[in-house]
Order: C-alpha cells, then structure tokens, then sequence
C-alpha cells in the first residue's frame, strides 16, 4: 500500500498496526515514494545494536565488540 505524507500523519496509529502484521506500507509525497515502514527486528535477525541484518550479509558481516569503544590517541595519529 502506497499512502501519501499528509494521510500518513493521520493514520500513523493504524498505519503502524498494518506493517506490524506484514503488509508493506509506503508512505509517499506527491506520489513519489519516501520511506517504507517495516518492524523493528526481534529474535535471532537482530542484533544488540538494532542493526537488522539479512540475507548473505548476515553470514559474512561480524562487529567486533569493541567497536564502539573511544579511539586510541596511536589511532588518530596514524597516517
């Protein structure tokens, strides 16, 4: 389903329960489509960071743990 931005605000609420159950709903602005509501993750496809991995890249893209972790002042200065 394809609804337009200034529906859309009008019917978040129902347009939410509509992607929640599966169907895809895309909202739109002057018929030219935007953005595209889909659940979030839960379950093995997600991760701790809510990133939601899918297909062939959930097999061969691995974080590492520290990836958030501040920079060394040796990293920065590396060339």
């Amino acid at each position: 389903m394809q609804i337009n931005i200034y529906q859309a605000k009008a019917k978040l609420s129902a347009l939410l329960d509509r992607a929640l159950a599966g169907e895809t709903v895309v909202i739109a602005r002057a018929g030219k489509p935007l953005a595209c509501l889909t659940p979030v993750a839960t379950g093995a496809s997600a991760t701790k960071s809510g990133v939601r991995l899918g297909g062939l890249a959930k097999a061969r893209l691995r974080i590492a743990r520290d990836f958030h972790a501040p920079m060394r002042d040796d990293d920065l200065l590396a060339p």
